[in-house]
């Protein structure tokens, strides 16, 4: 069975922010088509057809957290039986172990 996904605030917040990037340095054309490659790996996400790694590996405590690439982000999200939330998307030159921890830590304060 299909899931649908949904994106956290930072999540929709990061999109904007790699939107805007994009339009800046390659414009609004490659803007439109690199977040239409984004929101299609949200939805092969959510239909299972992506392999994804346990961000538990990256930072201590973010067991509940997975992460799968993006072109040159990371989506960084929640697997819920009914739901793949995307908390956040990182940059593929970010401090990974750094930006999953702090997430991890927000997902904890959460619950």
């Amino acid at each position: 069975m299909s899931k649908s996904f949904r994106l956290t605030r930072q999540a929709e917040d990061s999109l904007f922010q790699i939107a805007r990037w994009t339009i800046e340095n390659f414009g609004i054309e490659q803007a439109e088509l690199y977040q239409e490659e984004l929101i299609a790996r949200c939805n092969a996400l959510a239909r299972g057809e992506v392999s994804s790694r346990s961000c538990a590996i990256l930072a201590d405590g973010a067991d509940d957290l997975r992460y799968v690439r993006a072109g040159e982000h990371f989506l960084v999200f929640l697997d819920r039986p009914d739901m793949v939330v995307i908390v956040d998307i990182l940059h593929s030159r970010s401090d990974l172990p750094r930006h999953i921890a702090a997430l991890a830590a927000l997902n904890r304060s959460a619950k």
